[in-house]
């Protein structure tokens, strides 16, 4: 690193999250903060009030003990509560664990011993979950969040103390500290199948310029409603709460997010107008089916839904814009990418290609957020050609893309020369574009070349008749993999080798053919909604014995 002349700007000031909310709640501060209540009913506050709570909030973790270097842990959905949580325990120098609900117990219970976490706050609708935890825990006490009257929550954990009584009769003002930029705000930890959770710990610094990012990549404003989909326990909702503080836009809060509570939801984001949602295909598709079923549907142009976790299948995203004028926009990142790595909203002028290569072209990954460096290798780790042929390892580097996991000194194999080396194959085009090809672990090896399971189940998904697919590799004395392929057939449709034969003719040779169509109900996933690849080897290994 080389050094010159010194500037003689404001280096010295800290690029912290409470600047953040400092900053909607002055400038912002009539902006509309909405939030849907545990009994289904919704409320309304804005930036300045909830500044006002945040602050009190500070006070009561000040006297439960949290203050710089404290871990607070947080069991909760997309809620009022958790959002404020999302700046007053960072706004201490302390650091707020996101715990995905979504992981196995055991994992759970490692992920709070790990991070030696101090208190918890955990939803009233999650408190089963916290008392099957508890006796594996050694925390100092629960905060329990509920709209109902302290004296009609009835739970078997000790040391409790209610988040509406811990924040009663507090001043609503709040002597912040300037927090140093390089303390971790936010802790999240990974949920890959292979091994325990991995911590990554997230500077204020690079939520700061993450946020930046975001900001520039999806076009975000004052003028925007920003409903954040994905769990906020899930890599930060993507950055959309700490979106919308940035930049002083609406922000709709839609509470716990299951399937029964999908229309109320659905209904919402219509009527409060929302502009800028995120959530995996999983979500957006059935949102999709329910606006097909309206007698008029809504008009949806100029909104942008940020989809992940997996591709979004090419019919979802046409059936959006042709139906509500929607635009998907696909985006990729990971936990350690905070997670926003790449975004594809616009196809960069002068492509010279045809409306179906457009929307092809749309599914890719997209072109790498400013701040984000992406390249792909070669098994040496040699950089390959940005020429849309070359197959490699994608690898990145930025200030918000982790350097190393928490208390894990030997992770080498996770980083190559400063970059984070991210298990997916996949190659650059000459015009920057990324497109990813498969998981390292996933792409299929048969006869010395790879076959890509993802364009397999992009091109299975084109068939009117299958509703889901997953393509995995199996052994073959001969081959040494070959392609297996588990579809989940559209209600009333017949599925058949020859149908799915028929939709892959034209993209795949005869030897990269599967050898096997199995008809399934439903295919597995893991927490965050992925394809559990690893489940069904073990399910096919099961089948075979």
């Amino acid at each position: 690193m080389l050094t010159g002349i010194p500037s003689t700007l404001g280096d010295s000031y800290q690029l912290n999250t409470t600047s953040m909310i400092r900053h909607a709640a002055t400038v912002f501060g009539e902006q509309e903060v909405v939030y849907r209540n545990s009994d289904g009913s919704w409320g309304r506050s804005n930036y300045a009030d909830e500044f006002k709570r945040m602050a009190q909030l500070a006070h009561g973790l000040t006297e439960l003990g949290v203050g710089a270097g404290s871990m607070v842990g947080v069991l909760d959905w997309n809620s009022r509560r958790h959002f404020e949580l999302y700046f007053a325990v960072p706004g201490l120098a302390a650091t707020m664990l996101q715990l995905n609900l979504r992981l196995a117990p055991e994992d759970l219970a490692y992920v709070v011993s790990h991070s030696k976490s101090d208190w918890i706050f955990v939803d009233e609708s999650l408190l089963p979950v916290a008392e099957a935890l508890a006796p594996k825990l050694d925390v100092k006490g629960w905060v329990v969040m509920t709209d109902k009257p302290a004296d009609e929550i009835e739970t078997t954990l000790e040391n409790v103390v209610f988040y509406e009584d811990l924040i009663k009769d507090k001043p609503d003002t709040y002597d912040w500290p300037v927090v140093d930029e390089k303390t971790a705000a936010y802790a999240g930890y990974t949920t890959g199948t292979t091994g325990r959770p991995k911590g990554v710990y997230y500077s204020h610094r690079s939520i700061y310029l993450h946020t930046m990012g975001g900001l520039a990549a999806l076009g975000a404003s004052f003028d925007d409603t920003i409903m954040p989909i994905t769990p906020m326990f899930h890599v930060l909702s993507w950055g959309f709460p700490q979106n919308a503080v940035a930049a002083g836009a609406k922000l709709v809060l839609p509470g716990k997010f299951a399937a029964e509570e999908f229309g109320a939801i659905a209904k919402a984001f219509i009527a409060e107008k929302v502009t800028l949602a995120n959530g995996a295909p999983a979500i957006f598709a059935p949102m999709l089916a329910m606006m097909k079923d309206m007698p008029q549907p809504p008009d949806l142009s100029g909104v942008r839904l940020v989809s992940g976790s997996s591709e979004p299948p090419l019919s979802m995203m046409r059936g959006f814009k042709e139906i509500t004028g929607a635009d998907v926009i696909h985006g990729y990142g990971a936990t350690e990418t905070t997670p926003l790595a790449t975004t594809n909203w616009h196809i960069k002028p002068g492509l010279d290609m045809d409306e179906e290569e457009r929307w092809d072209f749309k599914r890719y990954q997209g072109l790498p957020v400013i701040g984000v460096e992406v390249k792909v290798v070669d098994p040496t780790g040699e950089e390959l050609p940005r020429d849309g042929k070359s197959m490699g390892e994608v690898l990145m580097r930025g200030p918000w893309i982790t350097e190393s996991y928490f208390q894990l000194p030997d992770n080498s194999e996770r980083f190559l020369d400063g970059w984070w080396r991210s298990g997916d194959v996949g190659v650059i085009f000459p015009n920057g574009y990324l497109k990813l090809t498969d998981r390292l672990k996933d792409v299929i090896k048969s006869g010395g070349e790879w076959i890509s399971s993802i364009d397999m189940e992009n091109a299975i998904l084109d068939s009117p008749s299958v509703k889901e697919a997953a393509v995995i590799g199996v052994p073959d004395e001969k081959w040494q993999e070959r392609p297996v392929a588990y579809v989940v057939a559209e209600d009333g449709a017949e599925v058949t080798r020859e149908t799915i034969v028929e939709v892959l003719g034209d993209r795949f040779a005869k030897w990269q053919l599967p050898d096997e169509i199995i008809v399934t109900d439903e295919l597995p996933r893991t927490s965050v909604g992925k394809l559990d690849k690893k489940l069904l080897r073990k399910t096919w290994e099961d089948a075979e014995a």
